[in-house]
């Protein structure tokens, strides 16, 4: 009897069979990618065309180009240039010190009043630029030389700014938030002011931390309360630039200009305010300031036309689904889902910064966020504020680098010090994520006044 030997036939992976290990292969390809110090825009491209060559997918090269390319072609993100310059221009010129000024006469007087100058600083100041690493370089060039004089450890002080810093992203300029409105399809007039409410929660829970390290070292007692003559002398300098936020959010919610032209009208009042009437900048400093704000858009631009092209391999693969059936198998309530998203956008921001993490994160998350009903402008604003944790720590962290550097502090002492601001951080993004109605609130007044 004859024997035959049957021979197997090589076949290509088929990546439906074991659809949870595509996501853990996507995933797992891009962190080791990141993690070995790879630019993220190789990362993300390395990952799409490992994943395709690994289980021998049959889409073209020209596929994942034009992907690359139409990432990057919507007429909104023409704004985030324009709010980065903007955001050059007002750090260079004195729109910093003037604000700084004004919140020293209104809060100087409280214990740890040098601490709480520099939370209230970086708020305001974030409301017209938009960026955490501008307001965090343009508020801590004026505020730590003045509290080390005082008395404040290096570490504290670079540790306060950097977190104090972030809360430019959820201030209605908010380059995130633009991004996010793009990416999800939600309102971004809606957007700019659900994150104003968590954004003086924020703030306030800051502020506490400041007066209990004042009390505590008793470095900052607080300075005596400013007149009314010192006050309205702080208003009317601080004027112009307390107002900016106010008309490019009111244009925008007003529909007398959309998200992009927004940014254009911000360009040129920042132009206005900062070489007109403050005239702290010249006209030789504009190509120095343009020629930055280019080389951070071309970076972003580039980060996100990488990420389009994951995240049309992640769509067409039906990743988001395979993870929505996985978070459904896990988490069967919608505060389980909630912790689950924390988690991983914590994680998530600790290797990447935030614009690029929530460019990846988004089209991720958001299927699911629909799938447990979640309102998509919460989730945004939930996503920015555990994203905005990566910018103050290690081994990313924009402004904790910034802040290092001003104050002349080492990595190992700020850390020591960080420890009571993050988890007043923390306790911040848990209300944001399990009290909606934090940003769902000042939308809602402005709708019905409206």
């Amino acid at each position: 009897m004859a024997c035959h030997a049957t021979i197997a036939t090589p076949r290509t992976s088929n990546p439906q069979e074991h659809p949870n290990m595509l996501s853990l292969v996507i995933f797992s390809l891009f962190f080791v990618l990141a993690l070995a110090g790879i630019p993220l825009m190789y990362a993300l491209l390395a990952t799409t065309l490992g994943v395709i060559a690994t289980y021998g997918m049959s889409h073209p090269l020209e596929t994942i180009f034009l992907s690359f390319i139409g990432g990057v072609e919507p007429f909104i993100l023409i704004a985030v240039p324009l709010f980065v310059f903007t955001g050059e221009l007002l750090a260079q010129g004195g729109v910093g010190a003037r604000i700084v000024d004004f919140a020293k006469v209104l809060f100087g007087w409280l214990p740890g009043g040098l601490g709480v100058v520099t939370v209230v600083s970086c708020l305001l100041f974030g409301g017209v630029s938009g960026s955490a690493i501008a307001d965090t370089a343009a508020i801590g060039s004026l505020v730590i030389p003045s509290m080390v004089a005082r008395g404040y450890s290096r570490g504290f002080a670079a540790a306060l700014l950097s977190v104090a810093g972030t809360l430019a992203l959820l201030m209605p300029l908010s380059i995130p938030f633009l991004v996010y409105a793009f990416v999800s399809g939600v309102s971004m007039r809606t957007l700019s002011m659900a994150g104003l409410l968590p954004a003086l929660v924020s703030a306030a829970a800051l502020i506490a931390v400041c007066m209990w390290y004042g009390k505590k070292t008793g470095c900052d007692n607080g300075d005596r309360r400013a007149s009314f003559k010192e006050i309205w002398a702080a208003t009317l300098s601080a004027g112009p630039a307390l107002i900016m936020p106010v008309f490019i959010v009111g244009g925008i919610w007003s529909g007398y200009f959309t998200p992009t032209e927004s940014a254009a009208v911000a360009v040129v009042y920042g132009l206005v305010v900062s070489m007109f009437f403050y005239k702290d900048l010249k006209w030789e400093q504009i190509p120095k300031l343009l020629l930055k704000a280019f080389m951070t858009s071309a970076t972003v631009m580039l980060v996100i036309g990488a990420t389009g092209a994951l995240a049309w391999l992640i769509t067409v693969e039906q990743v988001a689904q395979q993870l929505a059936d996985w978070v459904g198998s896990v988490a069967h309530q919608k505060w389980v889902f909630l912790i689950m998203l924390n988690v991983a956008l914590v994680l998530l921001g600790i290797f990447i910064e935030p614009l690029p993490a929530l460019l990846m994160a988004a089209p991720l998350f958001l299927p699911l966020a629909m799938a447990f009903k979640i309102d998509l402008v919460h989730m945004g604003v939930i996503m920015t504020a555990n994203l905005a944790i990566a910018l103050y720590t290690p081994p990313v962290g924009g402004t904790l680098f910034v802040a290092a550097k001003l104050a002349k502090a080492g990595i190992g002492e700020i850390t020591k010090h960080l420890w009571p601001l993050m988890a007043a951080t923390f306790m911040v993004v848990l209300l944001i994520t399990y009290v909606p109605w934090l940003t769902s609130w000042l939308p809602r007044l402005i709708a019905s006044l409206g």
